[in-house]
């Protein structure tokens, strides 16, 4: 039997362009555009899936053509969608990305006003069901209010994704909302770090994020690696350092939503933390070798 992970979150229909050379402002600029199914929460989903997992992804869908494109694609990937819902009066969620000649990203707008209807009250209904899996993942496109929910009823380890600066704040805001006051994992770019904690350095970063009752802070600085903290039993800090490995990067979208997924399944099997953070930066590289944000081979990248 496969195991039974549980991904909450944003599905949007995704707009990428990158650029075939520099970037002039006021014109119309040379490019690449594509067009696909993604959000945080439902590009994790589409990895664990592809390394063959049993993932029930928990969303909500618009009741317009790009709602139905977007769970057209989910259900040909094998996710169940039996915990999602379409809002018939709801625009589905859309993101706009526009992406330099190299990949990185340069600016991105997002419009998912729908994530309001994935409520305390929607979750509440389904929690039974979500408590059952090994591991859950949820990204802050959910509420304060939601989040909060999570961090109090959820029995199953529980991952967040950051997202965004301007989101990254409301996982702290439901810790310190919360009963529990206790979240077993939280995974964050440098930027949200930088702006949730005001801090410099990834100490600094990670130390501000474990007082608020986080267990497992993994922090991310793209082409300088990663930084992993947790506080152990004895009141001191165990911290790991990993190097980026090396790579041709194509395209940055997608990245950090692999490296979630990595993570996961190295902490599925087991693996040691060190090994854990591999997973996560070997399922990244899966990412940024291609202009997929999510890609199809990213199992092999694992079991190098």
């Amino acid at each position: 039997m496969q195991t039974r992970v549980t991904v909450i979150g944003g599905v949007n229909l995704d707009i990428t362009a990158t650029l075939r050379g520099d970037f002039v402002r006021a014109d119309s600029n040379p490019g690449r555009l594509s067009l696909a199914c993604g959000g945080v929460a439902c590009n994790i989903a589409q990895n664990l899936q592809l390394l063959e997992y049993d993932v029930q992804f928990v969303t909500v869908f618009g009741g317009d053509a790009f709602g139905k494109m977007c769970r057209d694609q989910c259900q040909r990937m094998g996710l169940d969608l039996s915990l999602s819902q379409i809002c018939d009066d709801n625009r589905n969620g859309m993101y706009l990305c526009v992406n330099d000649h190299q990949g990185e990203m340069m600016a991105a707008v997002v419009d998912n006003d729908i994530m309001q209807q994935l409520s305390p009250g929607f979750l509440a209904q389904r929690i039974d069901v979500i408590n059952r899996s090994a591991m859950v993942v949820a990204d802050t496109n959910l509420s304060t209010e939601a989040l909060q929910y999570l961090v109090d009823h959820c029995t199953a380890p529980l991952v967040v994704d950051a997202v965004s600066t301007a989101k990254a704040g409301r996982i702290v805001e439901a810790l310190e909302k919360s009963e529990k006051k206790h979240l077993y994992c939280l995974k964050l770019n440098h930027h949200e770090a930088k702006a949730l904690t005001g801090c410099e350095t990834a100490e600094a970063m990670a130390d501000a994020l474990l007082c608020k009752g986080v267990q497992h802070v993994f922090v991310t600085h793209g082409s300088r690696g990663v930084d992993y903290a947790t506080l152990q039993a004895d009141g001191q800090v165990s911290r790991i350092h990993r190097p980026a490995l090396t790579v041709d990067v194509v395209n940055t979208t997608g990245a950090g939503d692999a490296f979630v997924a990595g993570m996961v399944h190295g902490w599925l099997h087991g693996l040691p933390i060190g090994q854990v953070i591999d997973k996560g930066q070997q399922a990244a590289c899966a990412a940024l070798v291609t202009m997929k944000t999510v890609n199809p081979e990213i199992k092999n990248y694992l079991n190098k």
